[in-house]
């Protein structure tokens, strides 16, 4: 397995972005998004309206992904 970033578009409030994330991210981003009966993208807009302005969604996204299995 590469650790080197994918680079996948999302739809975020009917915007197209791209995010580049390790494929382990991805995979625990899409496991929370199912637990929580929710589209990835949805769940992706949810992150990028409470981050703040200096941090990147991506990293925003790891940090979410972090703090939900952390919290199991």
């Amino acid at each position: 397995m590469s650790g080197r970033p994918v680079k996948r578009s999302l739809t975020l409030r009917g915007h197209r972005t791209s995010v580049s994330l390790e494929e382990p991210f991805w995979r625990a981003f899409r496991e929370i998004a199912d637990a929580q009966g929710k589209p990835i993208n949805k769940l992706a807009a949810e992150i990028d309206a409470k981050r703040g302005m200096e941090m990147g969604l991506a990293s925003a996204i790891r940090v979410f992904v972090l703090e939900w299995f952390r919290d199991r």
